[in-house]
This record gives structure tokens, C-alpha cells and sequence, in this order.
């Protein structure tokens, strides 16, 4: 009130003069003006003549004290700025650079690319647009970003700038299409930009080798062999100390150049560098998500863990909508992995509607995954037919991939062990990172229990390599549980036990479950069936837990034929919840008021308060209180 009453005698306007206005109930002044509705407040303005709206702005900002709200004053004058001024472009300029160390990316896209329309000069206007075009496609604007760009070619850019033009294209094709072509496109971009710029070339290379392992066994131009070895020869030398990404592309060109073991010390250090890098700038973490399947390629749980949550995190603070759907996905593919199948339902939404609202390539990929563990037959395959063909479309070979091994453990769960070996035989066909050594796993069970002993025994010689180098948990406990299903006897029993204490030390809770489930089912074949019923209750309640259905069910089958009786799990009351309100009561229960969820989930306060009551409803309690208890036992 105080800036408004002091741009308001600049103007001359009387302090009577807002008493028509709210004796219609239409505003209201007291600490703050707050009109009756917002769409009130937008007509307002835009009905105003253009020459009163750049007086209005001029008088706010002569009212703006410049240094304890320089940034306001700032966009005040550029509003009211009809000509290119420099002076007010270069404090835009100003007001972006502390913008965007607030994590603001659409504010400091907008700083920029007002200050960018104000800028005389053309040299200066080119690197400005550059810039805004940068900040644009960061926060989720393509269009916008690529008027900017074009803006920008029509500037003097030096050889540097122009250079970073082509990485910025090369970005944004590969965000829209998951294209092909933009892997070839990042490394000609990180050859322009060598001699001119090492750290940012190493980056790019890096980006390259994120696409090219998108395009995968689809790939029609360059290769992820190819990419990796063009990152060897010819990336810079990395700095000294060298940053995370640097270690990450090093590590990321052995492994993919000399193989598996190799590839692992290196990886290793990467992501031990990235696990200590206490960076919260876009730059320093959003840069390496493309290749953040190296933390399950090295079968690490914890880290994965610990990294996608950040990132959300991190993208969610910053605004940044070109990265957090990536982040989101990646997130719900850990969440898949620990269990938590209503998590990552909710950060599979979210990543899609943010997808659809900023025109980048879907990411829905881990929706087919999740209806796999989740056995729901009709839909996953629906959902694994319609991404295969997008994927195809795309040439995006990673999710061909991803889809084939969803088919194999949806066969899995439902016990169509044939359907599974065949799903799983094609997914290791072709080397994707990630995800090739799960594929595996799939293969050992559906190989031993169709009959494939051969073809099962192969697939377990790969997986117990990387496994053994690996070493964590996880992964010496899928590599017992596979050993279990192709051994007899004493050595059995040993592993299935091995395999338990092994993954009951990690997060991924649905391959524990799994090992309780095979190893119930060899204890019945092998007669002992109070044993066997112990371990595949276990896997029951934990799968009837989870939502994984078809698993539930086999455990279920597999009771009954100890002589157990079990009856058919109905649905609860969480899984009456929608995913928009499953995802509200997860935050207020973890103690988020409707504010911060609004801001989390990118929903008003108010519409994240109208969910929160829906939940009250459908759970029959009356307080936040109530519903950290009602989720803590569930």
C-alpha cells in the first residue's frame, strides 16, 4: 500500500479517489490490495489505453526504491519504455542473473527477454536473446525459446556464441522428438564448441551420449558406441579438480568403449562425486539427468535414490518444466522399485501434464512399467503397444527396450513364463544401459521355469558378471535368487536365504518380495510346506501391499496348494484416492501446507485444500494429524 499511495501522488491521483471501487465491493485496501476476483484485476488493466498503462508503470517505478526492490523497479521501466534503452536493458539484465540465483527460471526468462527487446545494439542484443532463449526452453517455453533464437542469428554472435546457438537446438530437438538425429546434432555442437569452450564441450558431449543412448537400438545415425568413442577422442581434457559431469562422461565413454567391468571404478567415482557435489544451480545437477541411468547400471539403490530426490527437488524449486518431467520419471522408476506404486503413479501424472502443457516429447514411459508390477494384463499391454509405437516413431530404442522388458515381467507375474522368455530374449538383444541387467534377471526365471535351462544359464553368466562387479546389495542378492532358480538342493536353499537377507538390506522391496515368492514356491515343490508358507505370506501381504496384483496372485495360488487358505485382496480404502489426491495427502501428512503443495504439484493452494478435504472425506478423519497416522499404517 505504501508503493501504490506513493505512485499515486506522482500521479496526482487523490487518495479518495479508490472509495467508488470499494464501496462496489471490487477491492480492498488495507495492508495489501486485494481485488475481488483475479480476472477482475486482468480486465482492469487490460482495458486501460496503452499510454496510461506506461504512465502507471512509469510512476511505480519512480515510487520503487532502487535498492531495496531493484528488480521491481526495474521491470517497471522497461514496461514503461516505448525505445531501445540500454540503461534499462542492463539493469533486466541484472535482475535475470539475481532471478535466476533464486531459482527463478521464468522470471529471469522474462527479465531477459524484455531486456533483449530494449537493447540497441545489435552485437548485445544477439547474446541477450541468446540468453532468454536459454532461460525460455529452461523453464518450459519452446516457443517462445525459439523466437528468441531467431532473434538472436540476426545478432553479430561470435564464433562461441554461435556455437552455443547450435548446442541450444540441438537441446531443444532432442526434448521435442527424442529424435534420432539429436545425438549428431549435440556432437557437432560439442566439436564447435572445443576449441572455444571446454567445460561447456564436455557437457555437450555428455548430452550426446545421453541421446544417443535414447535413440538405442533404433538409432539411425550415430551410434552410442559411436558417441563414446568421438568422447574420447575428442573431448577436452577435463579440469582440475575435475566437476561431476566430468568424471560422469569419463566414466560414461569406458564403460560404453572397453564394457561392463571396466566401466564400473570409474562410474563409481562419478557417482560418489555427484553424491557429495553440493551444487543447486541448474548447471551444476540438472546437466547430468540424460545419463542418470548409470546409478541402476551399477545396481545402487541408495544413490539412485538419493540423486533422483534431489533432483526433483531442485527442478521443482528452480521452475525449470524442461527438466523436472525427466526428473519426475526418473523418480517414479526408483518409487516402482521400492514398492511405492501410488508415488510413482502421482509422479508419472505430473510429468505428463507437464509434457502436455509445454509441447515436449512424452516421458510416460514408466507408466508401462508400473502397470507391468502392477499385473494389470489389458492395460499394461495397452500401455506397452501405444509407447512402442511412439517410441518407433521417434526411433527412441531405450523405451523399445524398457517395453520389452515390462512385457516380460508383466508374463512373469501373471505366470506365462513363455510369453515372459520371449519378451525378455528380445530386451537382451540390444545393450541398454540401465535397465539390460534386469532384463536378464527376467530372462533366468522365465528361462528356468519354461524349460530354457540353457538359455537361462547363459543370461545368468552375463548378469552374475556385472552383478559381482557391482557388489552392492542389490545386486548380489538378484544374482543369488537367480542362481536359486537354476540350482537344486542344499546349494537352493542357501541362495533363496542369501537372496532375502541380501535385498532385505536394500529399497527395492518388489525383487524382495520376488525372492519370498520363489523361494515359498521351491520349498512347496520340495514338500516343506510349513517353510513355504511362511515366505510366500510374506510375498503376499508385501505384493498385496504394493499393488502388484498378478504377484499377489501367484502368491496367492501357491498357498492354496500348501492347504492355506487365502482369500482374494479387495481394493482399500487408499486406493479410492485419486492419484492428485493420493499425491496432496502425501505432503500434508508430511507436514506441507496447501501453499508449498500447491507450489510442489503446480496447483493452487486452494485447489490442493479442495483435495485435501476429498481425502478427509473418503478416510473418514477430520485433520492432518489423523492422516499422518492413517498413512503410517497403511
Amino acid at each position: 500500500m505504501t508503493l501504490l499511495w506513493r505512485a499515486a501522488q506522482w500521479l496526482g491521483v487523490e487518495s479518495d479517489a479508490a472509495v467508488p471501487a470499494e464501496a462496489a465491493g471490487l477491492i480492498e485496501l488495507g495492508a495489501r490490495v486485494r481485488f475481488r476476483h483475479p480476472l477482475l484485476r486482468a480486465a482492469v488493466y487490460r482495458a486501460a489505453p496503452l499510454p496510461d498503462r506506461r504512465e502507471v508503470h512509469r510512476a511505480l517505478a519512480e515510487a520503487t526504491d532502487p535498492h531495496a526492490d531493484p528488480d521491481r523497479r526495474a521491470w517497471h521501466r522497461a514496461l514503461a519504455t516505448t525505445w531501445p534503452n540500454e540503461t534499462v536493458a542492463r539493469e533486466l539484465e541484472g535482475s535475470a542473473a539475481r532471478a535466476q540465483g533464486r531459482g527463478g527460471v521464468g522470471a529471469a526468462a522474462g527479465f531477459l527477454q524484455r531486456s533483449a527487446e530494449l537493447t540497441p545494439d545489435p552485437a548485445r542484443r544477439g547474446a541477450r536473446a541468446l540468453a532468454a532463449a536459454r532461460a525460455k526452453f529452461a523453464a518450459g517455453a519452446p516457443d517462445a525459446a525459439y523466437e528468441l533464437l531467431a532473434v538472436a542469428e540476426l545478432g553479430r554472435l561470435d564464433e562461441l556464441q554461435r556455437a552455443e546457438l547450435a548446442r541450444l537446438r540441438a537441446q531443444m530437438a532432442f526434448a521435442e522428438r527424442r529424435g534420432s538425429d539429436a545425438p549428431q546434432l549435440l556432437l557437432d555442437a560439442a566439436k564447435k564448441l572445443g576449441p572455444l569452450d571446454s567445460g561447456l564441450a564436455r557437457e555437450t558431449y555428455l548430452e550426446a551420449l545421453g541421446a544417443a543412448m535414447s535413440a538405442g537400438r533404433l538409432g539411425r545415425g550415430l551410434t552410442v558406441l559411436q558417441a563414446a568413442e568421438a568422447a574420447r577422442a575428442a573431448a577436452p581434457s577435463a579440469p582440475q579438480p575435475p566437476r561431476p559431469l566430468d568424471l560422469l562422461l569419463d566414466g560414461a565413454a569406458t564403460r560404453l568403449t572397453e564394457g561392463y567391468v571396466a566401466g564400473v571404478p570409474p562410474l563409481r567415482r562419478a557417482l560418489d562425486a555427484l553424491g557429495r557435489y553440493g551444487g543447486r544451480t541448474e548447471a551444476g545437477i540438472m546437466g547430468w539427468l540424460p545419463l542418470a541411468a548409470i546409478a541402476p547400471e551399477l545396481w545402487d539403490d541408495a544413490t539412485w535414490h538419493e540423486l533422483t530426490a534431489r533432483a526433483v527437488g531442485l527442478a521443482r524449486e528452480a521452475g525449470a518444466l524442461a527438466v523436472l518431467p525427466v526428473a519426475l520419471t526418473y523418480r517414479a522408476a526408483v518409487d516402482v522399485h521400492a514398492g511405492e506404486f501410488g508415488a510413482a503413479a502421482g509422479l508419472i501424472e505430473e510429468a505428463n501434464a507437464i509434457t502436455a502443457a509445454t509441447g515436449s516429447a512424452s516421458l510416460g514411459y514408466i507408466s508401462m512399467v508400473l502397470a507391468a508390477w502392477q499385473g494389470e494384463e489389458t492395460r499394461a499391454l495397452e500401455l506397452i503397444k501405444a509407447l512402442v509405437q511412439d517410441a518407433t516413431a521417434r526411433s527412441g530404442g531405450r523405451v523399445l527396450g524398457l517395453a520389452l522388458y515390462a512385457t516380460a515381467v508383466l508374463h512373469n507375474g501373471l505366470g506365462g513364463y513363455e510369453a515372459a522368455l520371449a519378451g525378455a530374449r528380445r530386451a537382451c538383444e540390444y545393450e541398454d544401459l540401465g535397465f539390460f541387467g534386469w532384463s536378464l534377471a527376467e530372462l533366468v526365471e522365465a528361462g528356468a521355469r519354461s524349460g530354457a535351462s540353457d538359455e537361462a544359464s547363459a543370461a545368468l553368466r552375463q548378469l552374475s558378471e556385472r552383478t559381482r562387479a557391482a557388489g552392492s546389495e542389490w545386486a548380489l542378492g538378484i544374482q543369488a535368487r537367480s542362481r536359486a532358480l537354476l540350482s537344486g538342493g542344499p546349494a537352493a536353499d542357501t541362495l533363496y536365504r542369501e537372496a532375502i537377507d541380501r535385498l532385505g538390506r536394500s529399497r527395492i522391496a518388489v525383487h524382495l518380495a520376488r525372492a519370498h515368492l520363489v523361494y515359498g514356491e521351491w520349498l512347496r515343490r520340495e514338500q516343506r510346506r510349513a517353510e513355504a508358507r511362511e515366505h510366500l505370506r510374506a510375498a503376499h501381504d508385501m505384493f498385496g501391499r504394493f499393488g502388484a496384483e498378478a504377484f499377489a496372485e501367484r502368491a496367492r495360488r501357491e498357498l492354496q496348494a500348501t492347504g492355506e487358505t487365502v482369500r482374494k485382496r479387495t481394493v482399500d480404502t487408499r486406493e479410492a484416492l485419486t492419484v492428485q489426491e493420493a499425491q496432496v495427502a502425501r505432503l500434508a501428512a508430511a507436514g506441507h501446507t496447501n501453499p508449498e503443495i500447491g507450489a510442489q504439484l503446480f496447483i493452487s493452494p486452494r485447489t490442493a485444500e479442495y483435495h485435501l478435504h476429498k481425502v478427509f472425506s473418503k478416510l473418514g478423519i477430520n485433520s492432518r494429524r489423523q492422516l499422518r497416522h492413517h498413512l503410517a499404517l497403511a
